[in-house]
């Protein structure tokens, strides 16, 4: 990505030859501990993936969850997600008695309960600490103290132990409850809770080693097997977050820390009453006058995740959508002007070019188009959204090659769940485009559509090569509870199935054939 770049139909070089892949988060893996995680079941993943031709993966934001267990309402923008450390792992490198595993509570196979699978991975986490304290090699004390010293984690480390190690012993209250002089980090207040938790902040600090030592593995594992990580980046952040607690000064807030406006989109495909996210707004202003300085850290910090990355809401640079606080839905919002390409221009500036994916989706107007050309990203179109109207921007027809075209994404049903709620008119459309097809093969015929698009990657959720129905949906974006909670049963991951999408990639380019 380059600030300077015309506007241009040619895919961007960091995305190479044209590639399949698919989108699963880390928790939605099987495996017996309540939550998928970076462990064994991740290799397999990825071992079948290889098999089925699939060279890209794609993952939700990685963070540690807050809001309603949403990976996109993190609690730290920097962190990783504790939940995901593979208790096997541990045990493979003796930072867990095997023993303790045979003690696991019995979890659900299907969903992952949420409650149940924190308060288990807190006592294994702390576990897992005092065994390191008492066993650890060498090699892994010195480990922990680079990873702690390391200039990658300067920019959020302390911020993030502080916040976790004072939420903790403040009863799980929001920050701006903590009182007047940790609400406001006075030094005085700061020193004596940083003396006084001294044990907790190690033991924040072990978490997140841990979580960047697997998911350094995982990088690894995915690489030796030619596939590349596409990860995800929200816009905005979670307001009960250590990001907004340490740089009140960059967000709409007033004295006592409260919102004074918050994010959300109007009324759109989604929701009659527009979707109100509560996240805190930037003060772009204050932002620019650093250059943009917090955001280049986030992205630095992000990017060491994944080979490259989606941004999310990306609509919300050119313009966003902002909601006075207080408010109970986001009718009564206004469009204000984004930072555009100037916060883009900084980022390049600092890092270099970078391998962006605009997420263009919802109320696109022609601002929005116009700063994407600008910036030569590639976008992004949804089948599921293709056959509501006659000459859809989302139909094959209307595809570029600067793009990624999906079957769904994680805000949608599965395209099967989709398929059963279209009246007769949308399915006549789809029908008359796709051709015939069996009710319960929707999915495959969207996939199909998908691998043949000129668009660059073309990417589906897992739930839609299983072919599975509404019960596994991942997000509805107007539910409040509920959502994020799908897993993957032990035996999805057939070999007939991975040769049928290997042979669909193949016949479209989409893996190289092989020698003869």
């Amino acid at each position: 990505m380059s600030p300077a770049a015309p506007a241009f139909r040619d895919p961007p070089a960091w995305m190479g030859p044209r590639a399949a892949g698919i989108l699963l988060h880390p928790t939605s893996l099987p495996g017996p501990f309540g939550i998928g995680d970076l462990g064994p079941s991740l290799d397999r993943f990825l071992d079948w993936m290889a098999a089925a031709g699939q060279t890209i993966w794609q993952v939700l934001p990685l963070g540690p969850t807050s809001l309603a267990n949403s990976p996109y309402g993190c609690a730290s923008a920097f962190a990783g997600n504790p939940l995901l450390v593979s208790p096997e792992l541990l045990v493979a490198e003796g930072l867990l008695p095997e023993d303790f595993l045979r003690s696991a509570p019995s979890f659900p196979e299907d969903r992952v309960d949420f409650g149940a699978v924190i308060r288990w991975k807190e006592i294994l986490l702390r576990e897992s600490w005092r065994a390191f304290r008492a066993h650890a090699s060498h090699e892994q004390n010195e480990a922990f103290r680079s990873f702690r010293r390391a200039p990658e984690q300067e920019p959020w480390l302390w911020d993030w132990t502080m916040f976790a190690a004072i939420k903790k012993h403040e009863g799980g209250r929001e920050w701006p409850a903590w009182g007047p002089a940790l609400t406001k980090r006075a030094p005085d207040a700061m020193s004596l809770i940083e003396s006084r938790l001294s044990a907790d902040l190690e033991f924040h600090a072990y978490a997140q080693f841990l979580f960047f030592r697997q998911w350094d593995r995982a990088r690894r594992e995915a690489a030796a097997r030619g596939i590349r990580i596409l990860g995800d980046i929200p816009i905005y952040v979670a307001p009960d977050s250590a990001d907004v607690w340490a740089n009140q000064e960059l967000f709409q807030l007033d004295e006592e820390g409260r919102r004074t406006a918050v994010a959300g989109v109007p009324p759109d495909y989604f929701s009659e009453t527009g979707q109100l996210w509560g996240n805190p707004l930037f003060r772009w202003d204050v932002l620019e006058r650093d250059g943009f300085e917090w955001w280049t850290e986030r992205v630095r910090a992000n990017l060491r995740l994944c080979d490259a990355m989606r941004v999310d809401h990306f609509r919300g640079f050119a313009a966003y959508w902002s909601v006075p606080a207080g408010e109970k839905n986001a009718i009564g919002g206004a469009w204000i002007p984004g930072p555009g390409s100037r916060v883009f221009g900084a980022l390049c500036d600092a890092l270099g070019d970078l391998p962006l994916v605009a997420e263009d989706l919802g109320v696109i107007t022609e601002d929005v188009v116009a700063l994407r050309e600008e910036l030569g990203l590639p976008g992004m179109r949804v089948l599921q959204f293709a056959f509501g109207d006659l000459d859809s921007t989302h139909l094959p027809h209307r595809h570029v090659p600067n793009s990624l075209v999906y079957t769904g994404t994680h805000d949608n049903d599965t395209t099967r769940g989709w398929w059963s709620a279209r009246g007769g008119d949308e399915r006549g459309r789809a029908r008359d485009y796709l051709g015939s097809f069996a009710d319960d093969e929707a999915s495959w015929a969207l996939l199909r559509a998908a691998y043949a698009s000129v668009a660059r990657w073309a990417i589906a959720p897992m739930q839609d090569v299983l072919g599975l129905g509404s019960e596994a949906r991942m997000n509805t974006p107007s539910l409040p509870e509920g959502n994020w909670a799908w897993r993957m049963a032990g035996d999805a991951l057939r070999p007939d199935l991975a040769g049928r999408l290997e042979w669909m990639a193949r016949l479209t380019g989409r893996v190289a054939a092989p020698a003869s």
